[in-house]
């Protein structure tokens, strides 16, 4: 009985530790990174916005008023101006987050689940199994990244599903690259082989020796993989291969306005500016994520 909560007790401080050194690490980079700190007040913002886009008091993004195209911005009734089909663009922008937001996070979701998987399998399982997975990984890195997702896009159709579906079977490698090494690294280490000698299966190795390790790695790697799947996502809408018409998304936006960039610009400057501004968020957000979740710095 001694014994246990001995070691409760050593556990417990151990976790005290754990959330201390965080919380220290969260505090370091939000006084020392305003940026980051803005750049996650404003990814909130728009997160806030697209959730709850149905509620506010917006025009129908999808209207047509040709009498009203092209109108500029502050104009009344329209306070970012319209499109060229007299759509309000400030509806269109928040509805436009929705489709956005929600491509970026489920396609680098899906590309994480794929890729974590057949890193973690790849890493530790030595033989055919290592060989199909990275043989897999090596043909679909061979490939030009937006090449291949047009390539699948055109055989499976265009629609926003379709190119969700191809963004994130061409982003998988670079997280099974990523965990394989890590796993490698790990999967001769002393502490493993000691819970391997103790009798503990692959099972219990991987989820209670190898799973903790790779949980900073591929968070930092998600966060900045957002950004790259909106990027992609816009890139195929702009193409006419993802979001169709008229549904409003950041890219099929920018793809209808370039036309209308020198007698209106705000048509495109508005959606660019948008897929600019949450991309470069992401992007800091999740170089502050690596400060805060590398060990070496933590230590310091």
């Amino acid at each position: 009985m001694i014994v246990r909560v001995a070691d409760g007790g050593r556990a417990d401080a151990t976790e005290l530790g754990a959330e201390g050194r965080l919380t220290r690490s969260l505090a370091r980079v939000a006084r020392g990174n305003r940026l980051a700190v803005l750049a996650a007040l404003g990814l909130l913002a728009a997160a806030t916005l697209a959730l709850v886009a149905p509620w506010l008091p917006l025009l129908d993004p999808d209207a047509v008023d040709t009498v009203e195209r092209l109108r500029q911005p502050l104009t009344p009734g329209h306070a970012l101006g319209t499109d060229e089909f007299g759509r309000d663009l400030l509806a269109r922008l928040v509805w436009g987050a929705r489709v956005s937001l929600l491509a970026g996070v489920v396609t680098a979701a899906a590309a994480m689940l794929i890729g974590v998987t057949l890193g973690i399998f790849g890493g530790f399982y030595t033989g055919w199994i290592e060989n199909v997975v990275m043989r897999l990984t090596d043909i679909l890195m061979a490939f030009p990244y937006i090449l291949l997702a047009i390539a699948i896009v055109a055989g499976l159709g265009p629609g926003l599903r379709n190119a969700m579906i191809a963004i994130a079977i061409v982003g998988f490698p670079i997280y099974a690259r990523l965990v394989r090494g890590v796993v490698l690294s790990l999967r001769e280490r002393e502490f493993v082989e000691a819970a391997r000698a103790l009798g503990s299966d692959d099972a219990r190795i991987l989820g209670r020796h190898i799973l903790p390790h790779l949980l900073s790695p591929v968070i930092v790697a998600f966060s900045l993989d957002v950004g790259a799947k909106i990027l992609a996502t816009a890139g195929l809408s702009f193409l006419g291969l993802g979001t169709q018409p008229p549904t409003a998304d950041w890219g099929s936006m920018l793809a209808t306005g370039r036309q209308f960039v020198i007698l209106s610009p705000h048509v495109v400057l508005l959606p660019g500016l948008a897929i600019f501004g949450i991309v470069l968020a992401l992007n800091l957000l999740g170089d502050a994520l690596r400060d805060v979740l590398d060990p070496r710095i933590q230590a310091r």
